[in-house]
């Protein structure tokens, strides 16, 4: 296996939330409850991701102009979300972990230099998954503390960089690490020479008010009594879940894409097929087309396979809270399928029906179900082939733009310990419709999926 390019590190320093003009932004001392939404992900392996932009400039210009405008639009940014500064942690004598900042605290960036080909990296052709890996940064966890998320800036020089950012899942989902970055990318493409932009817009300010969210009855102690027997008993480690894959085979990053009439084309064939009435969503044909080819390309071997997503609750609680609320607040959806039915002609079909039946029963529990969500999906996983999501169309990530252009190409590296497999709107405009796929499977696996993947839609076209 061909060793990755190197990434030299230049600098790795703590940056401390702060208003224009102060030292600091954060108070002495502060705590931020946990509710069941976060607790569920406590240990789970951080989500990684990566945006690159285009910067064909000389470094003088990367050191001089661009790098202290974004580490100064990160510490007014952090003002606003200054929990991120802080720390997780689980006292003896506190029933849940909760998150902890204390005046001095302030989030990891990274800063390096690669002699990848940015370009390489940047486009949509496949790429060797240890490159992407140097270009975003650990959390800094053990038994005792877990920071919430931590950043890297890396220099292709006289190409462009790119914005690492890994974060704690029991502090952010998606949504929430998203809110994060625009805000950021508002303050640093708002900064300029004369003046220095602190404030934010409304739909870019957070809340970290717990208080919205409604827990039921039990779900918190539930998940943090299976925390502390795993490994335990009264096991408070918060070291997260290794999910690397342990074989070394050659793995290979890929992006697909499925544009407007690929996405419409699927769903007038499940209309067509489905006996009885179903939902047809972007989502639930993407997913259910990728699995199709994913389970043809590898053979799955296991006789039941588990594809497992998130389902924002923001908006499905009772009371429902802003979309600006920070923090996890997710809910995990379950759909089983037969083997034998994803291998057949409409493997397709039974994806469909598999993710169809999964998000009724979601909907129909609401949060009734909540506390057995960690034991069922850990259950299932011994038994069943195991697949994920990771991200969404609509977060619209590429519309995140610190003032040098819309990103060149994002992906989410943690698919790559995960196996899950991402889903971001299509780099052509979160308007054109289409959606695009990121997945890292071994050299043979990928090679098959593709096939099946390019063929499937010529022949439904």
């Amino acid at each position: 296996m061909a060793k990755a390019a190197p990434t030299k590190v230049l600098e790795v320093c703590r940056v401390a939330p702060r208003l224009e003009g102060t030292a600091s932004a954060a108070a002495s001392e502060t705590s931020l409850p946990l509710t069941f939404f976060d607790m569920l992900w406590l240990r789970f392996p951080p989500v990684e991701r990566l945006f690159f932009y285009e910067f064909p400039n000389p470094p003088s210009s990367f050191f001089h102009s661009l790098l202290p405008k974004l580490k100064h639009s990160l510490s007014l940014t952090l003002h606003h979300f200054f929990p991120l500064a802080g720390n997780i942690i689980w006292p003896p004598h506190s029933p849940k972990p909760f998150i902890h900042c204390v005046s001095g605290d302030g989030v990891s960036l990274t800063v390096a230099e690669s002699n990848a080909d940015f370009n390489v990296l940047s486009s949509s052709d496949y790429s060797e998954t240890q490159e992407s890996i140097l270009l975003v940064p650990h959390l800094t966890v053990s038994d005792e503390k877990a920071s919430l998320m931590t950043l890297q800036i890396t220099l292709f020089p006289n190409s462009g960089f790119s914005v690492g950012i890994t974060a704690h899942h029991a502090a952010m989902d998606g949504k929430s690490s998203t809110l994060f970055l625009k805000a950021w990318a508002y303050i640093c493409s708002e900064l300029d020479e004369s003046s220095s932009c602190s404030s934010l817009p409304e739909n870019l300010i957070p809340l970290f008010d717990r208080s919205v969210v409604k827990e039921p009855s039990g779900a918190a102690e539930v998940f943090s009594n299976h925390w502390l027997k795993e490994g335990g008993p009264n096991n408070r480690s918060l070291m997260l879940w290794d999910m690397k894959k342990t074989d070394q085979v050659k793995r290979i990053r890929g992006t697909f894409q499925l544009v407007p009439s690929n996405i419409q084309k699927l769903k007038q064939i499940a209309e067509s097929k489905l006996n009885k009435k179903v939902h047809v969503s972007t989502f639930s044909v993407t997913c259910a087309y990728v699995l199709d080819c994913l389970v043809k390309s590898e053979q799955t071997k296991q006789d039941k396979l588990l594809f497992a997503f998130t389902a924002d609750c923001r908006s499905r609680l009772n009371s429902p809270i802003p979309p600006t609320y920070f923090g996890s607040c997710v809910g995990a959806v379950k759909a089983v399928a037969e083997t034998k039915s994803l291998l057949g002609n409409d493997g397709f079909i039974a994806a469909l029906e598999a993710i169809s039946d999964g998000l009724k029963r979601f909907e129909d529990e609401g949060l009734g179900e909540a506390e057995r969500w960690i034991s069922d999906m850990v259950s299932l996983m011994e038994t069943h082939r195991f697949c994920s999501t990771a991200g969404s169309p609509r977060f619209e990530v590429y519309g995140i733009d610190f003032g040098w252009g819309r990103p060149k190409k994002v992906d989410i590296v943690s698919i790559g310990e995960t196996g899950a497999f991402s889903l971001s709107e299509s780099k052509n405009g979160n308007h054109n419709g289409g959606i695009e796929i990121g997945l890292v499977l071994n050299s043979p696996e990928m090679e098959a999926f593709s096939a099946l993947f390019h063929e499937g839609l010529s022949s439904s076209s």
